[in-house]
């Protein structure tokens, strides 16, 4: 009896890429370029830098740390372009860098401070907790919600709404231009935070009326803004909790990145209350990113960047538009209209009107 002998085809290793070990390299460690970034807005270093170039041993003083290493994160900052080195030791202020002062306009600093909270940061750590669980890291970290964790540290939930100031001012502009108010009397802004995006709304179209409706925590400091603006006459702020009740009887109701931050159930709460406060002409605007149905190389990094933040910090998520009509099935809603992107964010305007 003969025994067939099956050969293994010879196996030929993958020849090997610097460019991709490279490219994996600075993926894997890109918490370090994260941290330094950190250390130099928690330390001010950029306005520090504004008007001059300063050796490492002169901003150490004014910093209140240790010289040398501070040289060290200011050679790394160097690297990233950030800030440049020069032949005598000194540092400044590369482009990049300016967009970090405090005093100039369009700053990311107020984006970037919560985000490397301690807690923030440890949630980031256990994101494979949360792949395994389904649930945000954040509260293996903190023992509650991520809006609970604001609500106990009141330095930080300052900062996160700073954050989502800086967020709606970049779209308050692009919505306002977007979208047809013309037979528009009133919009309620829901989970509006401080009033930024309303306030866009209503200098764009001085015949709206407005209603700010968020936490006590998100809506102080709003009178201020909205009076600063001129428009404390046309704007009513109401403190409250918008998954029992929205302000009733408005023509628009504007949810701007509330929506991606809690699971479908309570999402579906919320649009529900919206539908039945709504007047009978009413229409929910949902400003929103859009999820591509398929993610690949070419899809804006900034996607996933966003998704994975919410599932470490919240029950939410980015959705695609199937998964967006399906929470206005479920609430009764319909598709009016979904925009183009505005602006670089990749926002949408997904319009809806009851179905019922």
């Amino acid at each position: 009896m003969t025994t067939a002998h099956t050969s293994t085809p010879t196996e030929h290793p993958t020849p090997f890429d610097p460019g991709a070990a490279a490219h994996l390299y600075r993926l894997a460690f890109g918490f370090v370029p994260a941290q330094m970034i950190h250390v130099a807005v928690r330390l001010r270093l950029p306005d520090l830098l504004a008007e001059r170039t300063r050796t490492a041993a002169d901003l150490a003083g004014e910093a209140g740390v240790q010289a040398q290493a501070l040289r060290r994160v200011l050679r790394g900052l160097a690297s990233l372009g950030v800030v440049t080195e020069t032949d005598e030791g000194g540092f400044r202020l590369a482009p990049a860098g300016q967009l970090l002062r405090e005093d100039v306009p369009h700053s990311l600093r107020p984006m970037l401070l919560p985000y490397f909270d301690e807690g923030i940061w440890a949630a980031w750590g256990g994101l494979l907790d949360a792949v395994r669980t389904g649930r945000p890291s954040i509260e293996t970290v903190t023992g509650g919600s991520v809006f609970a964790y604001f609500e106990q540290h009141p330095r930080l939930g300052a900062e996160f709404h700073a954050a989502m100031a800086v967020s709606a001012q970049a779209e308050a502009w692009a919505v306002a231009e977007a979208y047809d108010f013309s037979g528009v009397a009133t919009v309620v802004d829901v989970g509006g935070g401080d009033g930024t995006l309303l306030t866009g709304l209503l200098t764009r179209h001085p015949h709206l009326r407005g209603v700010l409706a968020d936490t006590a925590q998100g809506v102080a400091g709003a009178g201020d803004r909205l009076a600063r603006a001129g428009l404390g006459e046309r704007c009513d702020v109401v403190a409250g909790d918008f998954f029992a009740s929205v302000p009733a009887g408005a023509d628009r109701y504007v949810i701007k990145s509330v929506l991606h931050d809690w699971d479908d159930d309570r999402c579906v709460d919320l649009l529900r209350n919206c539908r039945d406060a709504m007047s009978d002409t009413g229409r929910i605007m949902v400003v929103e990113i859009v999820a591509p149905p398929v993610v690949d190389a070419g899809t804006d990094p900034f996607l996933a960047v966003s998704d994975l933040t919410l599932m470490v910090l919240t029950p939410g998520r980015e959705r695609t538009a199937a998964e967006f009509d399906e929470l206005f099935r479920r609430a009764g809603l319909e598709l009016v209209a979904r925009s183009e992107p505005l602006g670089f964010s990749g926002y949408r305007i997904i319009e809806a009107r009851s179905s019922r």
